[in-house]
Parts: structure tokens; C-alpha cells; sequence
């Protein structure tokens, strides 16, 4: 099976290759099958904006597409930034000013709770869906930690380990991640349907 990931992001591909290879999947990007397809992600949900990008590249391509959505959720700023996690705080900030920004935004709280989640959603062209969730709980740290500079990586501290993403290794942080999580359900979700239609 051929899927294209409704990403442009290298670092997503090679991370969906690793995983899916296993199963006899080869993932490409929308540049490999020419399309460059631009999403609106107007949902209010990840689930939304998940199906949204992976419907959007099936029609464009007539292939299984794979898209994932995913943010962080801050308990004390009723789920904010949520879907517009990359979005927060406008278009002119990069991922430290985003950071700085949250972190601002709960000065004197004491409820640091948070979390990541993560929809990953396959569309087939006969109008299948596949949808995967995972989460990861943590907490926002008072200030960032580790050179692992990716989205609010630096300020998401999980428990368990002691540590924020940032200062995790790439293994150590795929074990328990958002997207990790959602990564490992839909291998299993998707090894099912490719059992069942297989023939």
C-alpha cells in the first residue's frame, strides 16, 4: 500500500516511514505524487482538523492519505492553545516567543497541569476512515529546559520522568509521546483493516 502524508514536514515523515515500513506501507510526501495541497484547518477539534488535511489530500490524489493534528492542552486556560497551538499568539511568533507567551499567561498559577494530544486520521479513497488518538498528561515548567527546541517541547514537563520533552531523547520522548501514543494505535488500527481487506 502507497499512503501520502498531509504534511510537509520532514521530520514527520521519516517518523511515519520508520513506523509503518514494518507493515509493508510506503509513505511519500505530496511532493513525490505532485500535489501541494493547501488545508483551512477550520475545525474546532484535532479529529476535525486531522480529517480535514487527510480527506482533502485522498481527493487531490486518489491515494490513502494520512494527516495528524495534534496541540497542547493547559487545564488553567480551559484547554488553550488547543488547535491553535501553532497558531498562539498570532502569526508573527516563533516557537520561543510562543513559549514565553504561555508561560506569561500563567504567571502566579498554581495549577500547571497540561497535556498533548495527538489524531492521527487515515482516509482511503472508498471513503474509509482510521482514527487514532494518544496523550501524554505533563505539566507547564516555570521555564524552559533542554536544547531539544521543538514547539512547547522546552516547557512540557512530564512526571514520570523528571524531565521536559526538550530534555529527552528522541527515543525516550517517541516511548511516551503524544504522537507516539496515537502513532502505536493506529499501526495497530491499520494492520487490522489492511488483515481484513487484504486479497
Amino acid at each position: 500500500m502507497k499512503a501520502v502524508l498531509a504534511s510537509r514536514n520532514p521530520k514527520k515523515l521519516k517518523e511515519m516511514q520508520a513506523i509503518l515500513s514494518s507493515l509493508g506501507v510506503e509513505v511519500v510526501n505530496e511532493e513525490d505524487v505532485g500535489v501541494n495541497v493547501e488545508v483551512e484547518e477550520t475545525g474546532t477539534t484535532f479529529e476535525e482538523n486531522s480529517l480535514l488535511k487527510a480527506k482533502a489530500v485522498t481527493e487531490a490524489t486518489g491515494l490513502p492519505a494520512i494527516a495528524d493534528d495534534s496541540g497542547l492542552m493547559v487545564d488553567a486556560l480551559n484547554g488553550a492553545p488547543g488547535v491553535y497551538s501553532a497558531r498562539y499568539g498570532g502569526e508573527g511568533l516563533d516557537d520561543a516567543g510562543r513559549n514565553k507567551l504561555l508561560l506569561e499567561n500563567l504567571r502566579g498559577q498554581l495549577d500547571r497541569r497540561a497535556k498533548f494530544v495527538s489524531v492521527v486520521t487515515c482516509c482511503f479513497p472508498n471513503g474509509d476512515v482510521l482514527t487514532a488518538q494518544g496523550e501524554c498528561a505533563g505539566a507547564i515548567a516555570h521555564a524552559p529546559m533542554g536544547d531539544g527546541n521543538f514547539g512547547y517541547d522546552p516547557i512540557f514537563l512530564v512526571a514520570e520522568k523528571h524531565k521536559t520533552y526538550a530534555q529527552m531523547t528522541p527515543e525516550e520522548k517517541n516511548e511516551i509521546s503524544h504522537r507516539g501514543r496515537a502513532m502505536a494505535q493506529f499501526k495497530t488500527e491499520l494492520e487490522k483493516y489492511l488483515a481484513a481487506h487484504s486479497g
